[in-house]
């Protein structure tokens, strides 16, 4: 029995980053020899079994054989007889098929070290195709490591193509769509995901809603981009930019997917767009499985963003009314998420409006603060009926608000 450390933390520490996982994987022995030896079974498919004491996880090698299509149609085979080569030839990417072993040696016999140090995103076999998850997992792992310069492997890329055209994508679990896509969002270069997906024709299988926004005219006057997929994607960034909640980029994200919905005849001008798009994203969302956070403020943002961008032309009563519709006072956090996806909105449109500070989101940052602090007396309460009272607060909140624009 040999234990080795793999996979990503193998990786990490060759590119100098702290590794937040350690897994090993276990050659030569059984698993009535590992819970003999105090580890925890917890794998349902396959023997995976957690360290009695650091609680990190320890898989018996195995082989992988395609039994039919999907994520899940594949057979496993463990045994004492499988190699450590065997094992690390399954993995996806060659950076991620690497090993040490207990005493440091680094076990790399399909190149991990030398595409980590040319910064190359590249496939370890041929299997690559039996698996359509890992055209996500690739876009993934784009994402993360851009800032350091990696890219995907042509070979890998066209591999990736032919995973697309043979209709494996449709055979995808939907959760663990958006499994990859949350986390895809939460890595330093969420655009790349998309990108890449675009790129090997994965983002019409997996995301229709936002590959129908590319060739998608907006007015030039107030988009200098045009495209609405380009649009999308200099949203997604600047939100990058303003908030590392997964939550808010995915507002940023579908805030526009109303605009794919457009009639061509109207083009390039989107008028009712904000509420097409509450019901793409709830299509979306249901989809998908994505959680309800994410989905209440997709459709938050998309129905309110055009009333948000335009404070400076409401009256003080339809500012309230905004407030009010927005659910601001009772969760101002995620008012707070929804002029951040806004603020992304407003910047993502070239490099010019990108630099210009988001004024809009102050104001409503101080209507909504104003309006919360107002109270009324105890006589006044005692003195009135119900709705009368609901209707003296909201007078005193539009005078609360119209006292910070004199």
């Amino acid at each position: 029995m040999k234990v080795y450390l793999v996979g990503g933390a193998v990786r990490d520490a060759l590119l100098d980053r702290t590794a937040t996982e350690h897994d090993y994987v276990v050659v030569g022995a059984t698993p009535d020899q590992m819970v003999a030896q105090g580890y925890r079974p917890v794998g349902k498919d396959f023997p995976v079994f957690l360290h009695p004491r650091t609680g990190d996880q320890y898989a018996l090698a195995r082989t992988e054989r395609k039994t039919g299509a999907g994520y899940y149609g594949f057979a496993t085979r463990f045994s004492p007889d499988v190699t450590l080569e065997e094992d690390l030839a399954r993995r996806d990417l060659t950076i991620n098929a690497m090993a040490r072993d207990d005493d440091g040696t680094l076990v790399d016999p399909y190149g991990g070290q030398r595409d980590v140090e040319a910064r190359v995103l590249r496939h370890v076999s041929a299997a690559f195709v039996e698996d359509p998850l890992r055209v996500l997992r690739v876009a993934r792992f784009a994402a993360r490591f851009a800032p350091l310069g990696f890219t995907v492997a042509p070979e890998t890329m066209d591999l990736m193509h032919e995973i697309v055209r043979s209709g494996e994508m449709t055979a995808l679990v939907a959760e663990r769509v958006w499994v990859e896509t949350e986390r895809a969002l939460g890595e330093a270069r969420p655009t790349v995901y998309f990108e890449v997906l675009r790129e090997c024709g994965a983002l019409e299988a997996v995301f229709p809603e936002v590959a129908r926004l590319f060739g998608v005219p907006q007015p030039e006057k107030w988009h200098p981009e045009i495209d609405s997929g380009i649009h999308t994607l200099q949203v997604l960034d600047v939100a990058c930019e303003l908030s590392p909640d997964t939550v808010v980029r995915f507002a940023a994200l579908v805030h526009d997917l109303g605009k794919g919905v457009t009639p061509p005849e109207e083009w390039p001008r989107h008028v009712g767009h904000e509420h097409r798009g509450v019901r793409v994203i709830a299509a979306l969302c249901e989809r998908l499985k994505v959680p309800n956070e994410h989905r209440e403020l997709g459709m938050l943002v998309s129905k309110e963003h055009q009333r948000i961008h335009r404070a400076d032309e409401m009256r003080d009563t339809t500012v309230l009314e905004v407030l009010e519709a927005t659910d601001a006072f009772r969760r101002p956090d995620r008012f707070e998420k929804l002029l951040l996806a806004c603020e992304a909105d407003a910047r993502g449109r070239g490099p010019e409006l990108r630099a210009r500070p988001y004024r809009q989101g102050d104001l409503w940052r101080a209507w909504r603060q104003a309006a919360a602090t107002v109270r009324l007396d105890a006589a006044t309460l005692q003195s009135l009926p119900g709705p009368a009272i609901a209707q003296t607060l909201r007078s005193a909140r539009v005078a609360a608000i119209a006292a910070l624009r004199k």
